[in-house]
């Protein structure tokens, strides 16, 4: 995966993975793991932990990981 995809395209990567279990809406933890580990793996290379990811992501610490808390860190992977 590029860091060049439109809104659409990670929208519907994100649709795919939410749609696994639980909240169609909502990532959890799970769903980051296997959506970062298959779209996204450079992701967890280096000091950051999946633990880590999550707890940035989660901003509003419902446990699970919105469309918008998702772009977050889409946005500083594009940077």
């Amino acid at each position: 995966m590029t860091a060049k995809m439109s809104s659409k395209e990670l929208k519907n990567i994100f649709e795919k993975y939410a749609a696994k279990e639980g909240d169609p809406n909502q990532l959890s933890k799970n769903e980051l793991m296997l959506l970062i580990q298959t779209e996204f793996p450079s992701l967890l290379k280096g000091p950051s932990t999946l633990d880590d990811l999550f707890k940035e992501l989660d901003k509003n610490g419902d446990g699970e990981v919105s469309f918008e808390e998702f772009q977050v860190v889409l946005n500083k992977i594009a940077q």
